[in-house]
């Protein structure tokens, strides 16, 4: 008889993805004797979970996976992309209807950096986004303290060694000043605080950061501090993005061949 297998995870990480709490908040309730997996409280955060098969409770009551929810947020500048924070800053949860479930954002906007960010209790489709592998391209407005000229732009294009080496997909310049420049740039492989850092190794300043578009889904005109559900359309749009990306990654690898390099 053919025996089915079942996905494991820590029984934190099956908490997250539940929707009910982040990781960490899980792991304080399982520490705390508050949870209990089928029928039994355990408090090691790593035990083991199938999550198609096994019952998990919080203070006596049953869990069950909640709607997945996908949300877009125009995040102002000053607002930390964390839970909480022990400088007392607000964070993106301030913006939030308090009768959601738990949500997370999908990768990060830093203190200074506004614009579009996702937030979403899906944690398996917020780890493909945010995963350097599927290079979902990320659009950013930049504005920098000097007039840019071909020479900045081909040093971006080119790559800059910070401590590591970094460069952009592309970049173009939106509008200019006598004092300072637009540029549009597109990264489709994100690290922390990615821009800032090259423009700092070529001695420039960026005065404003927003984030104005993720893969084939724009901002718009969607207000400062607001948020709203994707739509249908939106978050297929964003599927179909990942799963060309991941087809292409596919066919690349087995085109380079185990002993060939890959480009």
């Amino acid at each position: 008889m053919e025996t089915k297998s079942f996905r494991q995870v820590g029984l934190a990480r099956a908490l997250s993805k539940l929707g009910y709490c982040s990781r960490s908040e899980a792991a304080d309730l399982i520490r705390a004797g508050r949870v209990s997996l089928n029928g039994k409280v355990r408090r090691d955060p790593e035990a083991r979970v199938r999550l198609e098969r096994d019952r998990m409770g919080v203070d006596g009551q049953a869990l069950a996976t909640a709607a997945r929810i996908y949300l877009m947020l125009n995040k102002p500048r000053g607002v930390v992309t964390t839970a909480s924070d022990e400088k007392g800053r607000q964070t993106v949860y301030a913006f939030l209807d308090s009768a959601l479930p738990w949500m997370a954002p999908v990768g990060r906007l830093d203190k200074a950096s506004e614009g579009l960010l996702l937030l979403t209790n899906d944690s398996e489709w917020a780890a493909q986004v945010q995963a350097p592998s599927s290079h979902l391209n990320k659009t950013y407005h930049v504005q920098i303290n000097r007039v840019a000229d071909a020479a900045l732009l081909e040093s971006l294009s080119r790559g800059v060694r910070t401590d590591e080496f970094l460069r952009v997909s592309s970049v173009r310049i939106l509008r200019g000043g006598k004092r300072n420049t637009w540029l549009e740039i597109i990264l489709d492989e994100g690290r922390n605080r990615h821009i800032r850092r090259m423009l700092a190794a070529l001695g420039v300043d960026v005065l404003r950061l927003v984030r104005v578009a993720i893969g084939p889904l724009p901002l718009g005109e969607l207000p400062k501090g607001s948020v709203r559900a994707l739509t249908g359309e939106e978050k297929q749009a964003i599927d179909k993005a990942l799963l060309k990306h991941s087809n292409h990654a596919g066919s690349r690898s087995i085109d380079s061949g185990p002993n060939r390099p890959s480009s």
